[in-house]
């Protein structure tokens, strides 16, 4: 089969969910629901943790940068997606196929460091309270902020050069509903051996490093809760720390069952599952998460809509 040349190749094909246009329409409302949670929910909490003074310390400092995150990387993928569900021609260029994998990996990558950071946060909080405005200083919780959105910009681009330089054949039908480097190296009918090494090494950067930091740190603060006297600090502790470890749980099992595989193991079917999951549920889920175990949101939240009612009676 004869290569295609990447400058020859205007635009690509994306199968999606379905040929069936009934559960198109279903799948349709259900990601629109889910897609106007995730931007409601995280932009209340972005809001609340800029406008309630009580809010402004580093765990709803990060919190906001998960919200903030999480806008855009549904953004990046799901109003595509919506309007594939309703199109009979399901095509996106090179230019925007390459885009698209270049910001969502850099969004997802960044996520992975953001929820390494927030345990860290909580390590500090739970284990050296009387230090801990000393310790996450403002400008710190800043530089690590800024860290590690560059970083995630700077994997995805390694990745992605490794990834759009492969020589595809001559089909450019994508068996997946967004552009992403598996569903995207299908195409390529040369060994992606090379490819391979490189999504791995980062892999175990970009995953595994900050699966080995959260565990740590958590394992750190259980022992230091354990130690506590009074059963209500235990439960604080317990509950502010449980809502961290439920989004993590979540995001890094469905990532790691994505991408820590071989290449021959993809599965379309299966894979466009699991992205589902890490694209559009977490998102949605994240402020659910947070808002519903933890106190404070939840009061400032309440606050919030209180003082709105009031502004349009």
């Amino acid at each position: 089969m004869d290569f295609v040349n990447l400058t020859s190749v205007s635009e690509l094909v994306l199968l999606g969910f379905s040929s069936d246009i009934h559960t198109q329409i279903i799948l349709f409302f259900i990601f629109l629901c889910f897609y106007i949670i995730t931007c409601v929910g995280n932009s209340l909490i972005i809001m609340v943790s800029v406008t309630n003074t009580r809010l402004h310390t580093p765990m709803y400092f990060f919190l906001t940068n998960l919200s903030l995150l999480d806008i855009i990387y549904s953004t990046t993928n799901v109003p595509k997606a919506l309007k594939d569900l309703l199109s009979l021609r399901k095509t996106i260029s090179f230019a925007g196929c390459a885009a698209q994998m270049y910001i969502s990996l850099a969004l997802g990558i960044t996520e992975c460091f953001l929820f390494a950071v927030m345990a860290y946060d909580r390590y500090i909080a739970v284990c050296y309270p009387l230090h801990y405005v000393t310790l996450m200083t403002n400008t710190l919780c800043f530089r690590v902020s800024v860290s590690t959105w560059a970083c995630g910009f700077l994997f995805s681009f390694i990745q992605i050069t490794v990834t759009i330089t492969m020589p595809i054949c001559g089909h450019k039908v994508i068996n997946h509903f967004f552009c992403e480097g598996p569903g995207y190296l299908t195409l390529s009918c040369t060994d992606t051996f090379i490819n391979n090494v490189v999504t791995f090494i980062l892999c175990m950067i970009i995953l595994m490093v900050p699966v080995c930091f959260i565990v740590i740190s958590y394992i750190r603060i259980i022992r230091s809760i354990m130690k506590m006297k009074s059963s209500k600090s235990r439960r604080k502790a317990f509950s502010t720390c449980a809502s961290h470890m439920m989004a993590v749980t979540l995001y890094f099992g469905t990532c790691s069952a994505m991408y820590m595989k071989p290449q021959s193991y993809y599965l379309p079917e299966r894979d466009k599952i699991i992205a589902v999951f890490y694209i559009i549920v977490t998102p949605m889920l994240n402020p659910l998460i947070y808002t519903l175990r933890n106190r404070e949101v939840n009061l400032a939240l309440r606050k919030f809509v209180f003082k709105i009612k009031l502004n349009h009676n």
